[in-house]
């Protein structure tokens, strides 16, 4: 009979250390999971990968180049358009050197002209003489001004054949600096995605990398938490390694949702009876331990 007695005992014991764990708060607000600022490179213009000197995991800096697509088409090209240029540039005439001829004659035409109008004043010679020698200086203005003009309108043509060359070079030169592979930003290889020698076309993703220093977890609050929540506050977020090992890390709230949207299944919020919730981002600084889709918790 007293061991009855004693089992009931442990069993209301054990029912209310059970009811005394149910009790006890939570030590989060928020769940959700660490992401990063993920950047996918991509081929930038059609060729054979000459070099790619890229393995998933390596840290590279912004502006460091990876990669090398084949060159040669577009140095070929460019090399034709200097040639092209050189020939529009032989082709300009010297304008003084064409007129120079006509300048004189026209100077001899005046000089007459001149001469012939002291020698009618003075009734020495007739008039038809001077008319003659006018006619001939008018004949004379015309022809270099004809010259001029059609030496300017050839030489602006080919000024202007010359600079569309100019910005042909231009384009060539642009697309050989995309043939040099550059990272945009500073950050680790997650994937790579071709290999050296591969043929690479205008678009084709060649490797992805992330900032995994500056890192943020997504977590969801409900519209009663999220008056409490604002840009710049602080948080503790604690990334979660399973069997009760955790981490924790100072964050910041960079992020809300300005809409809300509904509970997705795989997240849980402080009232997991609330249809709606708002997306919140906490930025961390990574120490290398925290990974992107790791599950974690905030508390605000």
């Amino acid at each position: 009979m007293k061991r009855r007695i004693f089992s009931v005992c442990q069993l209301m014991i054990v029912a209310i250390f059970m009811a005394a764990c149910g009790d006890k708060e939570k030590e989060y607000d928020a769940t959700g999971t660490f992401e990063a600022t993920e950047t996918t490179v991509f081929a930038e213009q059609n060729g054979a990968l000459l070099s790619f000197q890229v393995s998933e995991g390596d840290n590279l800096e912004k502006g460091r180049e990876v990669g090398l697509i084949d060159t040669t088409q577009t140095w070929l090209k460019i090399q034709q358009l200097g040639a092209t240029k050189q020939v529009y540039q032989s082709q300009k005439p010297d304008l003084q050197k064409q007129i120079a001829a006509t300048r004189q004659q026209l100077a001899k035409a005046q000089t007459e002209q001149r001469r012939y109008k002291e020698l009618v004043a003075d009734g020495a010679a007739p008039a038809k003489m001077l008319d003659d020698a006018t006619s001939q200086v008018q004949v004379l203005q015309r022809q270099l001004d004809a010259q001029i003009s059609s030496l300017t309108t050839s030489t602006r043509s080919l000024d202007k054949q010359m600079a569309a060359t100019d910005i042909q070079m231009s384009q060539l030169r642009d697309q050989l600096r995309k043939c040099h592979i550059a990272v945009p930003i500073s950050g680790t290889v997650l994937e790579k995605y071709v290999e050296q020698g591969e043929f690479v076309t205008v678009g084709k993703p060649l490797l992805k990398l992330a900032d995994l220093e500056n890192i943020f977890i997504r977590a969801y609050v409900t519209s009663a938490q999220l008056q409490h929540i604002k840009l710049g506050q602080k948080a503790t977020v604690f990334a979660d390694y399973g069997d009760g090992q955790k981490k924790e890390y100072e964050g910041t709230v960079a992020w809300v949702s300005s809409r809300s949207e509904f509970t997705p299944k795989t997240i849980l919020t402080d009232d997991e009876r609330a249809d709606l919730v708002y997306a919140v981002k906490i930025a961390v600084r990574n120490d290398g331990y925290a990974k992107i889709g790791m599950y974690g918790e905030v508390l605000f």
